[in-house]
């Protein structure tokens, strides 16, 4: 039976690296995989999903707006996919997850979403809001704060080294501009003590 996964952290977790590893096991198999990443999200070139640890492959893209259920079913009329894999999906709009949901239910293909759950200011992301709501399984990928404690938070920098608690929700980056914390270090750093 096809699910719709929701594997979910705060940046450095190691997501991207898991997605790679279980897109090689079904291939190892000899199961076709299809990849799909954010278009805007460049960190390891444009169509392509990149891991801190130096490994990578092509994927294709998502952008705002698009309709991913038909962008599936084109692609499953190419050839037989057996799962789904798709990265960054914290950037994702609430209709696009229903749109994985429907390939789920109605395409029977499985499909494992990696993402950001929150972001610098504590927020959810609208993406990993409608996966929280609708997917059929959820796991926390874990990283660890400085002090040792899980980190389920993150903080963004600039290009000085201090924290920033405004800006927009979405900004591109790496270890350069985030740092994984756990809940209480991330109060501390945004002012809040």
């Amino acid at each position: 039976m096809a699910k719709l996964y929701f594997q979910y952290s705060t940046m450095n977790a190691g997501k991207s690296t898991l997605l790679l590893q279980a897109s090689y096991n079904y291939r190892e198999r000899g199961m076709d995989t299809y990849l799909i990443t954010a278009k805007f999200d460049k960190r390891a070139g444009e169509g392509r999903i990149g891991s801190r640890i130096g490994i990578g492959t092509e994927a294709d893209t998502f952008e705002e707006g698009e309709d991913l259920f038909a962008k599936i079913e084109r692609r499953l009329a190419e050839s037989e996919v057996a799962c789904i894999f798709i990265d960054e999906a914290q950037f994702l709009s609430k209709d696009q997850v229903w749109q994985l949901a429907r390939v789920v239910d109605d395409l029977r293909v499985p499909i494992m979403c990696y993402g950001l759950r929150v972001d610098f200011q504590g927020n959810l992301f609208p993406g990993s809001a409608a996966l929280l709501a609708l997917a059929d399984e959820m796991r926390e990928v874990r990283t660890i704060c400085h002090c040792g404690k899980k980190a389920t938070m993150v903080v963004r920098m600039s290009e000085s080294g201090m924290v920033l608690t405004e800006g927009a929700q979405v900004e591109i980056g790496g270890n350069e501009r985030y740092v994984s914390l756990c809940r209480k270090h991330w109060r501390e750093a945004m002012g809040d003590v």
